[in-house]
């Protein structure tokens, strides 16, 4: 199975420090098989190899927090923050980008970023890439309908060729 947002939830509240029962709790599972999910979650493959990734990470710099837009509460940012960062994006990476589509292009080709947040940037990216059949304005539309009208056995017939006798152009 994928590694999904519930097992990074589970495992972030491990590296946090709870038990493993503590840690699918906060993770969302039942409080009565808690205890057995925990269990189950530290021997699979993906969340022991997240942690054991992120547990060698533990002695590296924190990354920046990202600055309260104007008007808008510091409490607001640190919650986009850690909800970015819990979704599975890098946070220097994040903050890196100042436009949207370039940043969704590299969420979209980032292989440590969860599939589904991957297939979720790639369809939000299909507006800027490829245009819907006939989602062109009122003046593409004219002019299609005019080159077809143009066309076929009622077109309009080439100008004749000015020639002189004896092959000589006028």
């Amino acid at each position: 199975m994928a590694f999904n947002s519930k097992k990074r939830a589970f495992a972030d509240a491990v590296l946090a420090g709870k038990s493993n029962k503590d840690a699918a709790i906060a993770a969302g599972y039942s409080s009565a098989t808690a205890s057995a999910a925990g269990s189950r979650l530290v021997k699979d493959k993906d969340v022991a190899a997240y942690l054991a990734q992120h547990r060698k990470k533990a002695g590296a710099k924190p990354a920046p927090a990202l600055k309260a837009a104007k008007g808008a509460p510091a409490a607001d940012a640190v919650a986009v923050t850690k909800a970015a960062v819990a979704a599975g994006f890098d946070l220097d990476s994040i903050l890196t980008f100042n436009d949207p589509k370039q940043f969704l292009i590299a969420a979209m080709n980032d292989q440590s970023t969860e599939p589904k947040l991957r297939v979720d940037a790639a369809k939000a990216l299909m507006p800027f890439m490829h245009q819907k059949p006939g989602e062109g304005g009122k003046k593409d539309a004219q002019r299609e309908a005019a080159k077809k009208a143009g066309g076929g056995r009622f077109a309009s017939a080439a100008p004749p060729k000015l020639v002189a006798s004896g092959g000589k152009g006028v």
